[in-house]
């Protein structure tokens, strides 16, 4: 980044996990940027280093370049318009919102005040699977016929977060449909989708679901397949293999250490990681730094809200294949 750019003044609204990670980045990682003002419903914790206020207040502020939104999944789009509409850039973590209809608008709000909306699919930025999608770049895998995508959670969230979360694929599998499309390449023409409450608890009390297999089949007929779990005993699964016609490449779980003991009863490692934000802590450093150099370069950003539409697309075409029981084309169009 050129030495001579000013820091890009930035307001959080909502302090909660992914609110808290990307304040400490941009306060202590992000010397480019700096966090002028927060924002949280919950006044408790916040801190005490710099200015609060409530989300109107922030993006009103006259010394905000840009805005990073991390409030509950209902308020993201009445917040992305006001910030278009006072020209503040935006990164916004996913979805947009639940309603296909509701991102369309907001991206015509987006579009006609011309800022920068990027959407926090982090995984986009961690290391490994950066690697991949440059192999399936450079052509080592070949014509890449299949990718299959395990993404498990060691436990469901509350009741009272999958009430509102939209359900297990807005939610949770479209990171999934946005790493498939990001390492394809390519676009999805059809979505099938198996579902099941195999766990209860409170995914039950929620109505919502907790297992899954996707299969996606992209416009040249090559295939993803992602399976997920809202509650794998043994940590926080994340693998992804891509398979072509030159050959495959896969990517493992993080794990604390890779130590590997073998005795006379067998084999031992240790467990995968147990949280989302210790297997991706760097990833979401990485993320927000794009999001400034974007910003700050005038360059488009890497994930867009194009990328936003396409995942909630493809999810809520997987909920209309479980209940239809049958494949479901792709409607697109934004």
């Amino acid at each position: 980044m050129k030495a001579n750019f000013m820091q890009l003044k930035i307001g959080i609204i909502g302090l909660g996990r992914i609110g808290k990670i990307h304040y400490s980045h941009i306060r202590h990682q992000i010397p480019e940027a700096e966090v002028v003002m927060v924002s949280d419903v919950d006044k408790n914790g916040l801190p005490r280093d710099v200015k609060h206020g409530n989300a109107e207040e922030l993006i009103a502020h006259p010394d905000i370049d840009a805005v990073v939104i991390c409030s509950p999944t209902d308020t993201h789009s009445a917040y992305v318009e006001e910030c278009a509409r006072r020209g503040k850039h935006v990164f916004c973590e996913k979805p947009l919102d639940l309603s296909l209809a509701r991102i369309r608008e907001t991206l015509k709000v987006v579009r006609q005040h011309n800022i920068q909306l990027m959407l926090g699919f982090n995984r986009r930025f961690d290391a490994n699977f950066v690697k991949l999608k440059t192999l399936v770049d450079t052509g080592k895998i070949g014509d890449v016929q299949l990718v299959k995508i395990t993404s498990r959670d060691p436990a469901p969230p509350s009741v009272a977060y999958l009430k509102s979360s939209g359900g297990l694929f807005l939610d949770m599998t479209i990171h999934d449909f946005d790493m498939a499309r990001y390492v394809m390449g390519k676009e999805v023409k059809e979505v099938y989708a198996a579902a099941s409450v195999l766990t209860g608890g409170a995914v039950a009390e929620a109505g919502d679901i907790d297992t899954a297999v996707v299969t996606l089949k992209f416009e040249d007929d090559s295939m993803a397949v992602i399976d997920n779990s809202r509650k794998a005993v043994y940590g926080y699964d994340q693998r992804l293999e891509v398979f072509g016609s030159k050959g495959m490449a896969h990517v493992e779980n993080n794990k604390p250490d890779s130590h590997v003991y073998y005795h006379e009863e067998g084999v031992a490692s240790a467990l995968p990681l147990h949280f989302f934000m210790d297997r991706y802590t760097t990833s979401y450093l990485t993320e927000m730094k794009a999001f400034v150099r974007s910003v700050q370069e005038k360059q488009p950003v890497p994930v867009g809200g194009s990328d936003g539409l396409k995942a909630a697309l493809i999810a809520v075409a997987a909920q209309q294949s479980v209940e239809k029981n049958a494949p479901v084309a792709l409607a697109g169009g934004e």
